[in-house]
């Protein structure tokens, strides 16, 4: 379809972003894919991740052809969907971004960093993704920025403005989903959806009891700024919801 809508959502790890996938993925109009570049990014990055060897194994990990053959190429749909993540931008022509309709996902790095540190552990700036979103919102106008807290304490309210930002009608069926893999999992989905596996629509956010984690303070420090100049952009749900 020429003329599908091509929204790509470029978001951190652990900001549940693959619940925002299943959200789409519910949608009559919508093709889902999930982090179509992750195999580009291990490759060029060198990075370890669970279940990364398999990743690149099953995957397309030449990035500019992905970008053409997936991003770009043939969709038989009006909308097509793509999960990623800002990170994975790694070594790419990133002129691609002028044909894609761009959104991002953040989320408070007291929330993200003791999560993100099970599945890589001793994680740095690069593995976050905050300093690729904020370098993509001060490149393009009006650009939709999702707050993972925002959404969570109001979803109703937050995809509503989300879909009319980005020129879709909002659909009840987007809040509610079937437990279980879904069509779109990546490969990598046994490694790092355990939790969203069990769900069947966006959790109710609950704030983290435990002490942060001394030795990612540093790392927090780093994060904060970029997070709340992200934050300054999002969307803000409707407390009466």
């Amino acid at each position: 379809m020429s003329d599908c809508k091509r929204i790509c959502l470029w978001s951190g790890p652990r900001n549940v972003s693959t619940a925002l996938m299943y959200a789409f993925d519910q949608r009559s109009d919508t093709t889902c894919v999930d982090e179509p570049l992750y195999g580009h990014y291990l490759q060029v990055s060198g990075a370890v991740h669970p279940g990364g060897d398999e990743v690149m194994a099953a995957m397309d990990c030449d990035g500019d052809r992905v970008v053409r053959e997936v991003v770009l190429g043939d969709c038989q749909t009006p909308v097509l969907f793509c999960k990623m993540m800002a990170h994975h931008l790694l070594a790419l022509d990133q002129h691609f971004l002028e044909r894609t309709v761009n959104v991002i996902l953040t989320r408070d790095p007291v929330d993200v960093l003791p999560s993100l540190q099970v599945q890589v552990p001793n994680p740095g700036l690069a593995d976050t993704g905050y300093a690729e979103q904020v370098r993509l919102l001060q490149g393009f106008n009006e650009l939709p920025v999702v707050d993972s807290r925002e959404l969570l304490l109001h979803p109703e309210s937050v995809m509503r403005q989300l879909c009319q930002q980005l020129g879709l009608d909002y659909e009840e069926g987007m809040l509610e989903w079937p437990a279980g893999p879904k069509g779109c999992d990546g490969v990598w989905a046994p490694h790092w959806y355990h939790n969203v596996h069990k769900s069947t629509r966006f959790q109710t956010y609950r704030p983290k009891t435990e002490p942060f984690p001394e030795h990612l303070k540093p790392l927090l420090e780093q994060c904060q700024p970029l997070y709340q100049t992200l934050f300054d952009a999002a969307i803000k749900g409707d407390a009466r919801e």
